[in-house]
């Protein structure tokens, strides 16, 4: 089963930063950030970031907010005005941790539960923001040294939903899926840095709060523990 995520984004400095980007982007933002598989953190290391988040920044701020029936429109109103709510008082909180709103931060409750794409910045490691899910479109930024580090981080939350990274080492992806706490991970995925999975065909669950079973849906051991096991003898 699947139960929410706090799902991270490792950006490696080997990464091809416009995939990145663009995973990073659909990931995060991709129904207004209302999944339980979308990527709410980003944990890059220091020596790309600046160029990284440039190029997020500028995908970021391509995306139109409004009535989602129009074609050119990629968000359309978070679900209800209790969503409206969390995000405003998530924001009231970064401002108030004197973290960095890179893109975004308003909201626009007069036209109806809107509000913008955000990315963030500067918070402490441990802050709530970095910690809980927040089912809106806020995506925090996470400064690493190196692969360990980011690991490290990805795997401080109490969830294991879904991870991406992007890197162009093979090594580095190798320790990735060895040591990363989630139910689904990915590599390089542009179409979706930690989202994407395909219900009946791809198994999808979770670790740790993101799972209560151990079994994942759509997989070939999901069915029998629905299931009573009896081992039957006939003998003439």
């Amino acid at each position: 089963t699947e139960m929410g995520g706090k799902n991270p984004t490792i950006v490696a400095a080997s990464a091809d930063l416009d995939k990145a980007a663009l995973g990073v982007v659909r990931a995060a933002f991709g129904y207004g950030g209302q999944k339980c598989s979308a990527c709410s953190r980003v944990l890059v290391e220091r020596r790309v970031k600046d160029a990284f988040l440039a190029k997020l920044i500028a995908e970021t701020e391509k995306l139109k907010v409004g009535d989602p029936t129009v074609r050119d429109v990629h968000l359309g109103p978070v679900i209800n005005e209790a969503a409206v709510a969390t995000y405003q008082k998530a924001i009231a909180e970064i401002k108030s941790s004197n973290g960095k709103i890179l893109t975004g931060g308003h909201a626009h409750p007069s036209d109806g539960h809107f509000v913008e794409p955000t990315i963030v910045d500067g918070l402490p490691r441990d802050h709530r923001i970095n910690k809980e899910e927040l089912f809106v479109p806020i995506l925090s930024i996470v400064e690493v040294d190196d692969l360990t580090d980011a690991i490290r981080v990805a795997n401080d939350v109490d969830y294991g939903l879904t991870a991406g990274i992007f890197s162009r080492e093979p090594s580095e992806l190798h320790r990735f899926f060895a040591e990363v706490e989630a139910g689904v991970a990915y590599a390089n995925r542009a179409a979706g840095a930690t989202t994407g999975a395909v219900v009946g065909v791809q198994p999808f669950g979770g670790w740790k709060m993101s799972g209560m079973s151990g079994k994942s849906a759509g997989g070939p051991y999901y069915l029998p523990q629905f299931l009573r096991e009896r081992s039957e003898s006939e003998y003439a």
